[in-house]
């Protein structure tokens, strides 16, 4: 099998369009883990991406009657500026379908290089299906994003680089995955070589298809997907680079949001660049595999694979790093409401600094806050601030790892309404598109009263949205049924501790 793509890799043309990236250095990276980090800079090709090997690779090999016929794609990134790029060097027609919540950004930087951008669709799911009606259509070539040969061996050029520019031996090298053509090319490659180093690859925890279908032993298709790394929110890992990840992928790792966004805080410290999410999920693996297993004086590299990210979704990154690198701890405290509890609060608190505190009054007995404290993963832990607080008799409840309290509690503290009957609440991701809310409101009907409704931008292609409403118990079966046919993803937080404790 993998004779084939070395010889692809080795003859493919993808240097008339990408550049050979650095393999940079992560010096203050480095000394923190105590292994050598390296990181493959592919977010400095001319698209911000590695996408423009695949794309190119793949369009360069067609036939004359296949280019004659001029290239369609479908996607709302990086592959649609890797096929218009490639398609505009070889002097071929190209067509984008791109969903219709696209950033402008992305569909200026695709028609800037001379492609035609279809804007169809309000998900991915429908760009592609439209985009291979064309292909029936008009007879357009299709160029697949990842579940292609010629796709897959254009990605694999990054290995051949990485073990022409460093001589010395390579332990692992860590690997975002989303439909796959990235580790797949790069395993197929390294394996062949170098079948002693370990090809590891990353995935988000909502959306790692690798992993289950590794663990399943065949492909398998995720219910949904997180889409705060964008770049890999895929439901099913391609069935091609499958057919390679099953042999030659030795594991996978699934790192959290806030880790990511901790590996982008990283990556900004040791190059001075920002990457995008699913960019940073090579070194988000790396530290979670040098933390979880004590490893220390090996050689690890990250494919750095892209940097197209919105510039107003760097607020919502910063504010989650310091929880990703476990500088800050999220916690409810209860506290007597009398006067002085306050004082006695910070006191137990010690020098430690309060990054955030909301406190509404909340019976004659008690009062809850909702508190952030600065911590140090090594020097004053979490846990440690959490064993003082109780040790000097408050009660805490640990919330850094609860979403709905990081997304919207805090936002809400003081909300308590006991006049507010059968509250049934959801936390959902509404598309980034005018109409969405109204579509919302208007397929759930006038049958529940909206009894709490909270909404954030985070700078994405969704919007985060915390509801309540007013649901008898007979009438749950009924709402389920209703939210499942709107089709926006959710999820039931009524028994939300932090819920319980601040609002209901």
């Amino acid at each position: 099998m993998l004779e084939k793509y070395i010889k692809n890799i080795l003859t493919a043309p993808v240097y008339d369009v990408a550049v050979e990236t650095p393999l940079q250095p992560a010096l203050s990276l480095s000394q923190e883990l105590a292994n050598t980090v390296l990181l493959k800079r592919e977010d400095l090709q001319s698209v911000y991406s590695f996408k423009i090997r695949g794309a190119y690779n793949k369009i360069a090999r067609l036939s004359d009657s296949d280019k004659a016929k001029g290239v369609i794609a479908a996607s709302a990134g990086n592959h649609a500026q890797g096929v218009a790029i490639s398609a505009q060097k070889l002097g071929i027609k190209a067509t984008i379908v791109m969903p219709k919540t696209t950033p402008e950004i992305k569909i200026k930087a695709v028609k800037s290089y001379g492609a035609k951008v279809i804007l169809h669709g309000d998900a991915f799911s429908e760009s592609l299906a439209h985009a291979l009606k064309l292909v029936d259509e008009k007879g357009f070539t299709f160029v697949h994003p990842y579940d292609d040969p010629d796709t897959i061996a254009g990605q694999g050029t990054i290995a051949m680089e990485v073990l022409r520019q460093h001589n010395g031996p390579i332990d692992a090298i860590f690997i975002p995955v989303g439909g796959g053509g990235l580790i797949a090319g790069i395993a197929a490659y390294v394996k062949y070589l170098r079948p002693q180093i370990k090809i590891i690859g990353v995935e988000p925890n909502d959306s790692n298809c690798l992993q289950a279908a590794l663990k399943a032993g065949k492909r398998v298709t995720l219910n949904q997907v997180g889409l705060f790394a964008d770049g890999v929110a895929v439901t099913q890992i391609g069935k091609e680079p499958f057919n390679i990840c099953k042999h030659y992928v030795d594991e996978v790792i699934t790192v959290s949001t806030d880790e990511i966004c901790a590996a982008l805080k990283d990556i900004y410290d040791n190059t001075r660049s920002i990457t995008e999410p699913s960019g940073a999920l090579g070194v988000a693996g790396i530290k979670k595999y040098c933390h979880d297993r004590g490893v220390k004086g090996q050689t690890l590299v990250a494919i750095d694979s892209g940097a197209n990210i919105n510039f107003d979704r760097l607020r919502y990154v910063a504010e989650r790093a310091e929880i990703g690198e476990k500088r800050e701890a999220i916690i409810a405290v209860t506290i007597p409401e009398q006067p002085g509890s306050f004082k006695k609060f910070c006191e137990a608190i010690g020098k430690r600094q309060i990054t955030e505190f909301n406190y509404r009054y909340s019976s004659d007995k008690q009062a809850h806050i909702f508190v952030g404290v600065q911590t140090h993963p090594e020097n004053d832990p979490r846990d440690a601030l959490i064993s003082s607080l109780q040790k000097k008799g408050f009660p805490v409840l640990d919330l850094t790892d609860n979403e709905l309290a990081k997304l919207h509690i805090r936002y809400l503290v003081g909300g308590h309404n006991k006049d507010v009957a059968n509250e049934q609440v959801f936390r959902f991701e509404f598309p980034e598109r005018p109409g969405a809310l109204f579509n919302f409101l208007n397929k759930l009907g006038d049958r529940w009263n909206i009894s709490l409704f909270h909404y954030r931008n985070h700078g994405a292609a969704e919007g985060r949205v915390f509801a309540g409403l007013q649901v008898p118990s007979s009438e749950i079966k009924a709402l389920k049924e209703t939210l499942d046919a709107i089709g926006y993803p959710y999820w039931n937080e009524t028994k939300n501790d932090a819920y319980q404790l601040f609002l209901s």
